[in-house]
């Protein structure tokens, strides 16, 4: 199996950026890769809320992104480091919640990061 782990999480003011880095570690396949061939997702769930998908990647480099976060959010990823990437630029109130990182292909989650956006 994959273990996913997150961080970057931190408090910022509306209008700030946060970067967030998920870190996989596990079975890499005889691709060599642990992403090789997986698609990889950003997740994030707010207070009172049910979790919903950010940004989605493909191993094929296939994005896909909430249209909330569109144009502001940036999903990346190092297939080589075993690493997924949350760019997020111009934050807003509405972003506060947890994010999790999301192995999509081996229904894998990371334990989150928190994301705080307040003046």
């Amino acid at each position: 199996q994959v273990q996913l782990v997150e961080s970057g999480g931190d408090l910022v003011q509306p209008g700030g950026s946060l970067n967030l880095t998920c870190v996989a570690s596990g079975s890499s396949n005889v691709s060599g890769s642990i992403f090789f061939m997986y698609t990889m997702a950003w997740f994030r769930q707010a207070p009172g809320q049910q979790r919903e998908l950010v940004a989605k990647m493909t191993y094929s480099g296939n994005i896909m992104y909430a249209d909330s976060v569109k144009g502001r959010f940036t999903i990346s990823r190092d297939d080589g480091k075993n690493r997924v990437y949350l760019q997020m630029n111009n934050l807003k109130p509405e972003d506060t919640a947890i994010y999790y990182c999301r192995d999509i292909t081996r229904n894998a989650w990371g334990q989150g990061t928190q994301v705080t956006v307040s003046s």
